[in-house]
């Protein structure tokens, strides 16, 4: 198992390039499903998530083929069952159901795995199936969907804490092949859901409405081979610009879309920092003074819950009282601990956070509890003293690709060594 060495106090600078997104590839790939005929789709990052996602269509019966950020699937015929062995390693493969569903009626897809951030049901997913006329059986650690027929129907998927983003995705997926109007009220608003609807348009779906909490799907009877590529990644984006914030004297993120990051940006901006847009651009400057924020995260538009970890890290640097509250997954903290190992001065009371900000932190052995907890412990040793050892680093391989690379060519120092 590899381990992660940031040796900390290097500046940033130079421009670096942002992948596609991992939370919009996942749907799309699965979403090829829908039909028999060929898709191709490109800019799809290299991540073990993608491997995964890929390795479970394979196992459905579909042909992939996979070069240079291409991926070509045809699905042909397949198979309505996915195994634990695969499933348990990624929760995104959750996203099977709704395709598998409106093409064949039924699926049969253990309960996923992926990272432990607190509690993430599933029941908005099965709520939907329902309205559209399925069964629905949660036994032996398995779900199984089934329906002779799907019929359009109002579906509510506003949640605890807001709306799923895969909830939506599985029921905008299983309803383009129903009978009838299909209304989801409380959609997720975020841009790969815009993303998964465009492909689905794309491949002869009837959708209008996504981006808005409210989505229109009109059923059509069968759907054809389509070509797209995938948006850059958000949170990767958000992540560098994070990076650049902490240790950076001017740097550049190309092939991204500013508009998906003013949540980010602005906070940043409040933050004391300089932030120049191009139309697909983004540079980001030191300031005079950096200033501690009141953050709260909450479903786009708002701050998003994957950048919380990161924010953390910088803020344990920065002088004042910083406050976070986190809206979305209340219990992901786990890298609170970790940052306090460095040296960070944070103390938690429920969803909230308060962070201290001290003059620099220190290099010290950590463990990685999930993907963006990952990010932000090697964010914080970026400008930690001495070096920083992070642990359990599979985690960042699910959900950035290459960061140690791109980070190293913006003139960090981080290995990636054998544990």
């Amino acid at each position: 198992m590899d381990k992660i060495l940031v040796h900390g106090g290097r500046s940033l600078s130079g421009s670096v390039k942002i992948s596609g997104s991992k939370n919009s590839a996942l749907p799309i790939l699965a979403a090829t499903l829908l039909t028999r005929e060929p898709c191709v789709i490109s800019q799809v990052p290299d991540l073990s998530d993608i491997h995964y996602m890929l390795t479970i269509l394979g196992e459905l019966g579909c042909e992939v083929e996979r070069a240079s950020g291409v991926v070509k699937i045809k699905a042909e015929t397949v198979g309505t069952e996915a195994p634990y062995d695969i499933v348990r390693k990624m929760r995104a493969s959750v996203c099977i159901l709704g395709p598998l569903l409106g093409r064949e009626k039924q699926a049969t897809v253990s309960l996923p795995g992926g990272c432990i951030i607190g509690d993430r049901p599933i029941d908005l997913h099965l709520r939907g199936f329902e309205a559209l006329g399925a069964a629905v059986l949660v036994k032996s650690g398995n779900v199984k969907v089934l329906a002779p027929a799907l019929k359009g129907a109002t579906v509510t998927l506003r949640g605890k804490f807001g709306s799923t983003v895969l909830g939506t995705d599985n029921v905008m997926m299983a309803a383009v092949l129903a009978d009838g109007t299909t209304i989801i009220d409380g959609a997720a608003e975020e841009p790969e859901v815009v993303d998964l609807a465009r492909f689905l348009v794309a491949m002869g779906a009837r959708i209008e409405g996504a981006g808005t909490h409210r989505i229109i799907i009109e059923g059509v009877k069968e759907l054809h081979g389509a070509e797209h590529k995938i948006i850059p990644d958000r949170i990767e984006a958000g992540t560098f610009l994070v990076a650049a914030a902490i240790c950076g004297n001017g740097v550049t993120l190309t092939r991204v879309e500013p508009a998906h990051l003013k949540a980010v940006t602005d906070p940043l901006m409040l933050a004391g920092f300089s932030i120049e847009t191009g139309k697909d651009c983004i540079t980001i400057k030191p300031g005079s003074t950096r200033r501690a924020l009141k953050l709260d995260t909450l479903p786009y538009p708002g701050f998003p819950t994957d950048m919380q970890a990161q924010m953390c890290a910088l803020l344990a640097t920065t002088d004042g009282i910083s406050v976070i509250t986190e809206n979305v997954f209340p219990q992901r903290y786990m890298h609170v601990a970790e940052l306090k190992r460095m040296g960070a001065n944070i103390e938690l009371n429920g969803s909230t956070a308060v962070i201290n900000g001290v003059g620099r932190l220190s290099g010290a052995p950590v463990m990685a509890s999930d993907l963006r907890a990952s990010a932000a412990l090697i964010l914080a040793g970026l400008s930690a003293e001495n070096t920083t050892e992070i642990n359990r680093v599979y985690h960042i391989d699910r959900g950035y690709e290459s960061i140690d690379e791109k980070l190293n060519s913006l003139g960090a120092e981080i290995e990636r060594v054998k544990a």
